[in-house]
């Protein structure tokens, strides 16, 4: 799609940013990301996601160049909207995805990784919000999500200061799930994107709709349809599959029903 490509693979769906030399988050780019999450929605065989950047970084920001082409401030509003609506439906998206980061997730870089659902991180990848030090904000939810995984007082600093942490400090503040020698990035990305697509498409599903009404005050709700869910789930054929065969200690034959 001319900034991205798409691979699919032992039903993981590889997805590869190529906007050289920063892979910045152009309209085209987010145009073309939305797309790619249309093709996949529609492929029942896809059970994990994993994105990545070519080169030197997972992607080091937004296109600059597009800003500063801007006019208005309706037009700054629309450029931030857009990508807060599409990292939305990332982070609500019914297939997990994984973000590979190595060398640089800087501002909207990172607010992608951030909407991604896990993070695996090289340990001297980059990972911050510059935006002050270029006079604006993040303004791709980076405010909102960030907090989330750091804390408070760790997201004032990273944002008001712009320093970076690197993948090592990503790790210990929970920002990642898991840090990497540099050459290992995308083998451990394919093989715990693997591990997951191994499970019932059926139950990743459910867990994918399950876990975000923890980030709101929906905890009741979402209780309620943890429940609904599971006994939804647990009349399955890939439930009983899967319970028969913890007991026979083999490993389950799962056909996604």
């Amino acid at each position: 799609m001319g900034t991205l490509t798409y691979e699919l693979k032992n039903n993981v769906a590889h997805i590869t940013i190529q906007s050289p030399p920063a892979n910045a988050l152009s309209s085209k780019l987010l145009n073309d990301l939305s797309s790619v999450l249309d093709e996949i929605e529609k492929n029942n065989v896809v059970k994990a996601i994993i994105l990545k950047g070519e080169g030197k970084f997972f992607s080091a920001g937004a296109d600059i160049k597009e800003f500063t082409s801007l006019q208005n401030a309706s037009d700054y509003q629309s450029l931030a909207e857009k990508g807060q609506v599409l990292f939305d439906r990332i982070e609500h998206f019914s297939i997990p995805v994984i973000a590979a980061i190595h060398g640089a997730s800087l501002g909207g870089g990172l607010e992608l990784a951030m909407a991604c659902h896990m993070r695996i991180v090289t340990e001297n990848a980059k990972l911050g919000l510059p935006e002050l030090s270029l006079g604006i904000i993040p303004g791709f939810a980076g405010t909102q999500r960030l907090p989330h995984y750091v804390g408070s007082t760790k997201a004032y600093e990273m944002i008001l200061t712009g320093d970076p942490v690197s993948g090592k400090e990503a790790y210990d503040l929970g920002l990642a799930n898991i840090v990497v020698a540099e050459g290992d990035i995308f083998s451990e990305a394919t093989k715990l994107a693997e591990k997951i697509a191994a499970k019932s498409k059926l139950t990743i599903t459910s867990v994918m709709h399950l876990i975000p009404f923890a980030k709101t005050e929906q905890f009741t709700e979402g209780v309620k349809a943890e429940a609904r869910a599971f006994g939804k789930i647990f009349g399955s054929d890939d439930a009983k599959e899967g319970v028969q065969a913890f007991m026979e200690k083999r490993q389950p034959n799962f056909q996604d029903k």
